[in-house]
Parts: structure tokens; C-alpha cells; sequence
């Protein structure tokens, strides 16, 4: 059995100064933790794992928003979503677009001569900030065709290359996750729904154990596709001298996880692979943020990054255990689909998460596929008051400032912004969460009542 998604980087062995630096970034769609090196027992991900082995596993990578569009632009970007312009989703009537004076990786690096091509899912736009030499749209659950795709492009000529694979699983698909299609050489399996561990934000029910189940299935595939991808870059012998970069846009796609700032939809695998480094099977506690990866890409290609991105690239800390200068990632939201106002800041330390609700008096929306899957059918059904361990009504209902103890609550259950005992955290990590938004000219901050 195969499986995984998470954020995966693969640096080059030792080269020449004059060597060519290409680049490989892979984009799984809605996969959170649910990954073997990071201690689920059901996912079975061989290929993922064995990266893991070879380089280094972020405990502590996070997604700045737990949107698709959003999320890619952050990636592609190096800026949080209110920052690019990308504040929901691109495709259909949502038509979101990145501002178009944004310089992307694809954008800078295509300027310094690099080829630059996209396979299956990319979800951003415009096109002239994203510009392409290939755009490929085959199916992005068939990893034999996707690979095929990959290797012809790596192959195509000698100039350095930059290409983003974007993986279609494990998203929902219309109904379930598309576990009914077959594709010529991918294998199947089928996950035994009660195997399955719920995380604690899903209730026991049923058609959440199928769902997750199929889930799991989803993630297998996406295991193989992306082992098929390692080995075409492989067989085209550009192994040696090639970023790799294989992450997760957002978390599971259910309710309490997708669309939401709260650590099952941002904290997601981040793992490091380069090949000939001199320590391997490295865990490191670091605090990286989505918005590390475009300034990651551009130092190991040697292009100066834009002044606009504040991130840091991860290179320098490949090797290390922690970095003591990395304790603080911030998230932002707006919309998923365009009927989904609610905008949400969020500053995380390794020991706390503060959420600030911009748009608190309105209910938290839905988007149109976790509202019509199974799982929140027959919480409607039932009338159910609770979401696993959190209440329906606190999920729905939220107040204006959310601050939780990580350390002691992972599961982010207990409200601590009422506290008097922790009014002073919450002033301190509120003007942190300011100057980041003066930073990075958040349109929004006409909203914010701390000055």
C-alpha cells in the first residue's frame, strides 16, 4: 500500500558552480498529517517515508491558510493570501486572481531563463503571473500519466527547469473521493473504515468512518503518484541536481480541518530531502511557514527573491534539529468559495495560537463540498450538538479573539481569551499579529480595533 502528502523539498548532491539548479515543486490537494513518518499507523506512504529517511522531517510546518487557491498562491508567492490579491478560489463563478504586478516563482524564475510547466492542477490565476512554457492537464489522480507528463518535460531540452506537479488526491471528488475510476498501471486498495482512527474534530458515526476510509484509499494513490514522479526525475538522471518540493495546500477535507486556521487545516508535513547531505533522518522542530517556500526555490537557484516576501528560505536549516530564530508563523484567510466571507488572522507560537475573527458576528460558513458530504448530512440528520470533541455551536459561533494553549490543548477545545489570566498574552500576541498585518498592507486592518 502506498500513501502520503505533506511538504517535501529534495536538494541536489554537492555540484559545480556552474551546475544547472532545476526545480520540482508537487502540490497534493487537501492531505493533512495522515502520513507513516508522522506516526499514523493506518497510512501506509513507502515513498514518502523513505524521503523522510534520507533527509529531513519538519515536525512543525504550517500552511498560512487552509484554502486551495490561496494557499497555492502563498506557496508560489511567498505572500499570505491578502497580501497577493488570491483571497479564495479561482476557478468558476469564485474568479479570484492574484494582483497582477505579483512576482511569482514561475514569474522570476522564467525571467533568470528558466522553463517553467505546471502538470494537472494549478488553481491560480492570472496567466501573466503565472506564466507557463507547458501546461498539462491530465488527470491529476493518475500518477502513471502524470509521471509520463513529468519525465517528457524534464527531458525536453539542457536549460534549467521549474515544474509544479499538482496532484488531484486526496480531494473530494463530486461524491466520495473517486475511488470508483481505475487508471491503466495505478493499484487500488481499500481501507477498512473501522480501522480507522477519527481525528477529534469528526464524529463516530458511519458515514464519517466510509468517508475517512476513502480517504485513506485517496491518500494511497497520491503515495504512488508521487513515487512515480521521483522515479521519472530518476530515470531522466536529474535526481542529483534537483529541488523537490512536495507539500500539502490545506488540511483534510471535513469540517474542523479545510477552510478553518485552526491546526487541523495548517499544520501539515514539511519534509526535506537533499540528496548527498551529509545527516540524514533529521527531525526538526523549527516553526516554517508555506510562505518559506517560494524564498527557499529562489536561494537555491541563486535569484534574488522579491523585497516583498518576508519569509525565510529553509535551506540554511536543513541540517539542524531547530532553528531558535524560527518560533512564529501567521495564517490568513478571507473566502474559500466567494459566498464564504470570513476573514480570520491567526499568530502561532510552539506554545500558543491566537485567532482573530474579523467577521465574527456572522455564522462560519461551508464550503459546497464538506456541506454536502455524508459526514455533515447526517450531523444535520441527527440534529447532533457535538463535532467530535468540539460543539457544533462553537464551530458555527465564534467570538472575536480565539486563543488557545497549543502545548496543553493540541486539539484547540479550551477558549482562553476571556481569561484575565491570560490577558497579557493575548495584548502581546495581538500586537505581534498587528505589525505582521502592517507589514504585509492587510486591506483588512480597517476592520482591526487594535491600534
Amino acid at each position: 500500500m502506498r500513501w502520503a502528502v505533506s511538504l517535501l523539498i529534495i536538494l541536489p548532491a554537492a555540484a559545480s558552480a556552474d551546475a544547472k539548479k532545476n526545480v520540482v515543486l508537487m502540490i497534493a490537494d487537501d492531505l493533512g498529517r495522515q502520513v507513516g513518518c508522522y506516526g499514523d499507523t493506518l497510512a501506509q506512504t513507502p515513498n514518502i517515508d523513505a524521503l523522510a529517511k534520507a533527509g529531513t522531517r519538519f515536525t512543525n510546518g504550517f500552511a498560512s491558510v487552509a484554502s486551495c487557491s490561496p494557499s497555492r498562491a502563498t506557496i508560489l508567492t511567498g505572500l499570505p493570501t491578502h497580501h497577493n490579491g488570491q483571497y479564495g478560489l479561482a476557478h468558476a463563478t469564485h474568479n479570484a486572481h492574484t494582483f497582477r504586478d505579483v512576482q511569482s516563482v514561475p514569474r522570476v524564475l522564467k525571467a533568470a531563463g528558466y522553463r517553467t510547466g505546471v502538470i494537472s492542477k494549478l488553481h491560480v490565476q492570472p496567466a501573466e503571473v503565472y506564466p507557463w512554457d507547458l501546461e498539462s492537464r491530465v488527470n491529476g489522480r493518475n500518477g502513471v500519466a502524470v509521471a509520463a507528463e513529468a519525465k517528457k518535460f524534464m527531458a525536453a531540452d539542457d536549460k534549467p527547469f521549474f515544474l509544479l506537479v499538482g496532484f488531484t488526491d486526496p480531494h473530494r471528488a463530486a461524491k466520495g473521493f473517486d475511488m470508483g475510476k481505475s487508471f491503466k498501471g495505478v493499484p487500488t486498495v481499500t481501507v477498512d473504515p473501522k480501522a480507522v482512527t477519527l481525528p477529534y474534530h469528526l464524529p463516530d458515526q458511519p458515514e464519517v468512518r466510509a468517508e475517512m476510509a476513502e480517504y485513506y484509499a485517496a491518500v494511497n494513490r497520491l503515495d504512488f503518484a508521487v513515487g512515480e514522479v521521483l522515479k521519472a526525475l530518476k530515470e531522466t538522471k536529474h535526481d542529483a541536481d534537483t529541488l523537490v518540493i512536495f507539500l500539502s495546500d490545506n488540511g483534510i477535507p471535513f469540517p474542523g480541518a479545510k477552510t478553518t486556521l485552526y491546526d487541523a487545516g495548517t499544520h501539515l508535513p514539511l519534509i526535506v530531502h537533499q540528496p548527498g547531505q551529509a545527516k540524514t533522518g533529521v527531525a526538526n522542530n523549527a516553526m516554517a511557514s508555506w510562505t518559506d517556500v517560494a524564498p527557499t526555490i529562489l536561494e537555491y537557484t541563486g535569484v534574488k527573491p522579491p523585497a516583498a516576501m518576508l519569509g525565510k528560505s529553509l535551506l540554511p536549516t536543513l541540517a539542524a534539529e531547530d532553528d531558535a530564530a524560527r518560533t512564529t508563523v501567521y495564517g490568513s484567510h478571507q473566502f474559500h468559495e466567494v459566498t464564504m466571507y470570513y476573514p480570520m488572522r491567526s499568530v502561532r507560537t510552539r506554545t500558543h495560537k491566537l485567532i482573530l475573527n474579523l467577521a465574527h458576528p456572522l455564522p462560519f460558513p461551508f464550503a459546497s463540498d464538506l456541506h454536502g458530504s455524508d459526514m455533515w448530512q447526517g450531523v444535520l440528520k441527527r440534529d447532533d450538538k457535538m463535532m467530535g470533541q468540539r460543539s457544533r455551536a462553537a464551530y458555527e459561533h465564534r467570538p472575536k479573539v480565539e486563543l488557545y494553549d497549543v502545548a496543553a490543548d493540541p486539539n484547540e477545545l479550551k477558549n482562553l481569551a476571556a481569561d484575565p489570566a491570560h490577558a497579557d498574552r493575548v495584548k502581546t500576541m495581538l500586537a505581534d499579529l498587528h505589525k505582521w498585518r502592517t507589514a504585509t498592507k492587510d486591506p483588512w486592518l480597517i476592520k482591526d480595533s487594535h491600534e
